[in-house]
């Protein structure tokens, strides 16, 4: 767990700093830093899609995923709830960008098998690499919501944990095969928040989390008749 702790406190720092750094920066700076962060929300989603597409097995497997998970995330209204929640304790847009964040930090090749690296082998150096691009990360997206970004270094604390837990106790039940699939709906969810950020389509990326556990449930109803 020292991988996931590691990165969870680098979330928190860069948040801390990026809040502190907010302050002296103008707003048409602001703008332009939150501009850029859509723009890489955008491209990294894609660069994800594309990186991880021509290795799936199941290629109509996203689009099933993303049909029924956002389906059922609209009818829950997952995005309205979160919003909600989050004016409790902010007036700002907090919600988009701790969406967006969190999103980047947990749903990514070296967050998620960093998890299994570090429960099979004991090896947190993709949990160290994931660490410092989240501190840079989350610095430059908290300069623009807040510190309110903080609160993402929890979710992703319990998102590499449960992985943790689960590959600790199972072995290798989470396969490469699944990690991929989640791997490219991560990246539709994460450049659809860059569409969000730029103010070009409101995705309600929110509502499309439920997709994330379409793999899931697929793979574990695979493996009842294989």
């Amino acid at each position: 767990m020292l991988g996931t702790i590691v990165n969870a406190s680098c979330i928190i720092a860069g948040s801390i700093i990026g809040s502190i750094a907010k302050r002296a920066i103008k707003p048409q700076y602001q703008n332009a830093m939150y501009n850029a962060m859509g723009l890489a929300a955008l491209f990294l989603g894609a660069s994800a899609f594309i990186s991880n597409r021509p290795e799936s097995t199941f290629p109509v497997l996203f689009i099933v995923s993303l049909g029924i998970g956002s389906l059922a995330g609209t009818v829950i209204d997952i995005s309205s709830r979160f919003d909600r929640l989050v004016k409790r304790f902010s007036k700002s847009n907090l919600a988009e960008g701790l969406s967006t964040g969190i999103l980047i930090f947990c749903i990514g090749t070296l967050s998620m098998v960093g998890s299994v690296m570090s429960a099979l082998y004991g090896d947190n150096t993709y949990l160290f690499t994931n660490a410092t691009l989240d501190l840079v990360t989350s610095t430059v997206l908290a300069s623009t919501y807040g510190i309110g970004m903080v609160f993402a270094a929890p979710v992703l604390f319990l998102f590499q944990g449960t992985i943790y837990m689960v590959t600790r106790l199972a072995g290798d039940v989470i396969s490469d095969e699944l990690m991929n699939e989640i791997s490219i709906i991560g990246g539709i969810l994460i450049a659809s928040s860059g569409l969000s950020i730029l103010g070009i389509k409101d995705c309600k990326t929110l509502n499309m989390l439920p997709s994330l556990l379409v793999p899931v449930l697929f793979f574990i109803i695979r493996s009842l008749f294989i």
